[in-house]
């Protein structure tokens, strides 16, 4: 159904006139001239101006049309702004004969002023009839629509997948990034505060016997075992105050902050006390200020090797699962594509317990190993998602992802407790675009790529699933002349 915004042109085109644009459309290009003028005499001549409306999305579908001038572009509005088709001056779009097209999958609008023969459904059988050739057109037309949607929707899913992928990493990064961050203004702080505090330390003029004792005292409290965990708050909070207290008495400037550092690092009361019998009140202020700040820098550097090695695992797990500088068939370990994809989705993972059980000695196979790891992706995207929706019950959320092998084939399961996969859905779930999230959220590729991958190993996928139980099994061959 047309927009009431198509309408038929003030002064009808002659029907010759329009027989030569018709020679001009791609598909009928070629056809005699009487089928063209056939197609002039019953086809409803229409015009629309740029910007306006042709059909809305979801609207029946019940004409074939034929562009003869302008341009058409077809958006989905429920799934984002994204164009799904771009019809121009040439071509044979709309509903076709033998398409099962129900309804319009988009809006469409005419980018410029369009003018369009369009040809009711209802003709379609005598067009047939009248123009023997036009069935091999219709049917070569159809085929290229199927390709260029496939093509597109396939792109979008990539493209989605591209986006998760993106804030996965971000947000990966950002943790690291961050506390390497902090720690090097940290560091720079107390670099700049002992630089300004290196005349008072070096006017103390210690001697030997000092020094000694200075050393063995810093030696003692780095030998002492952490806090332990239970409690640590409140007896943190108790040694903080007690010798914010004694400091306060020496008297000790900045004692607040000397005092968390000392509690931090399991200083007691007592060890202070020990102090004075070895140096003056002056003297044990400036070592202690000096001490405080060395705890503070040593922290901010473990702070910063231990960030830095983690984006470095990461950079390493993206190298892994992208099999960057790589030739695109190779001996693949799969337990280990299956850890750095775990890794690149750890954002998503949350509070789900993730357990892993890989067989021993699992020999490698030969492989797209980039590829393989676009099905673990895909498959332990499909888990979380399940899990998402199970967050309510009594147990925990488990993933369970295992390889071992089964006779001469590498089995790879990926199981998880959600909600399961309803019994009707189970054998259309790896169709191409069956989907069952919202509009937008989804388009049906995840699962039909992973299948098409699998078969391409000359493996197979299933999934077997029940309510707190679904299990995608994936099975690929081990001997390399029967994998490719």
């Amino acid at each position: 159904m047309l927009s009431p915004a198509v309408t038929s042109p003030a002064t009808p085109t002659a029907p010759e006139i329009i027989a030569e644009a018709i020679e001009r459309v791609a598909p009928l290009h070629g056809l005699p001239f009487e089928d063209r003028l056939w197609l002039a005499h019953n086809g409803a001549e229409l015009v629309a101006g740029a910007g306006e409306v042709l059909f809305e999305e979801s609207a029946p579908a019940e004409q074939m049309m034929l562009i003869l001038k302008g341009e058409i572009h077809v958006r989905r509005l429920r799934g984002g702004p994204m164009a799904l088709f771009i019809g121009r001056a040439g071509q044979m779009t709309g509903l076709l004969p033998y398409s099962r097209m129900k309804a319009y999958g988009g809006q469409g609008f005419a980018v410029t002023d369009c003018w369009v023969l369009a040809v009711h459904r209802r003709l379609f059988d005598e067009m047939l009839r009248a123009i023997p050739s036009m069935g091999q057109r219709v049917v070569s037309t159809l085929l290229d629509r199927v390709r260029e949607v496939t093509r597109i929707e396939q792109q979008a899913e990539k493209l989605s997948a591209l986006g998760k992928l993106a804030g996965n990493l971000a947000h990966e990064l950002n943790n690291p990034a961050s506390a390497a961050q902090r720690a090097a203004s940290s560091l720079v702080i107390e670099l700049r505060a002992n630089r300004a505090n290196r005349f008072k330390l070096v006017n103390l003029c210690l001697s030997e016997q000092q020094i000694q004792a200075i050393e063995d005292w810093e030696q003692k409290i780095f030998e002492r075992p952490a806090l332990p965990t239970e409690n640590k708050a409140a007896e943190l909070i108790a040694r903080e105050e007690a010798m914010r207290v004694w400091l306060n008495a020496l008297p000790c400037e900045g004692s607040w902050e000397i005092a968390a550092q000392l509690a931090e690092q399991s200083v007691e009361l007592a060890d202070l006390e020990e102090i004075p019998k070895f140096l003056g009140s002056a003297e044990t202020c400036v070592m202690l200020q000096y001490f405080a700040r060395y705890l503070r820098s040593k922290r901010s550097v473990e702070t910063l090797v231990g960030s830095t090695g983690r984006i470095f695992d990461l950079i390493s797990a993206i190298k892994t699962y992208a099999y960057m500088d790589r030739a695109p068939i190779l001996e693949v370990d799969v337990p280990a594509g299956l850890d750095a994809t775990l890794q690149m989705l750890q954002s998503r993972v949350g509070d789900v317990e993730v357990i892993r059980n890989y067989a021993s000695n699992l020999p490698t196979i030969s492989a797209y190993g980039s590829e393989l790891n676009q099905v673990w992706t895909a498959l332990i995207e499909n888990a979380l998602e399940a899990l998402a929706e199970s967050r309510s019950l009594e147990n925990a959320p488990q993933l369970r992802v295992s390889a071992r092998l089964e006779g001469e084939m590498l089995l790879v399961e990926i199981w998880d407790s959600g909600p399961g996969i309803r019994p009707e859905h189970q054998d259309r779930i790896f169709e191409p675009f069956f989907t069952t999230k919202p509009p937008g959220q989804g388009l049906g590729l995840g699962l039909d790529n992973a299948m098409r991958i699998v078969r391409k190993h000359r493996g197979h996928l299933d999934v077997h699933s029940k309510p707190g139980s679904t299990c995608f099994r994936v099975h690929l061959p081990l001997d390399q002349l029967q994998a490719y």
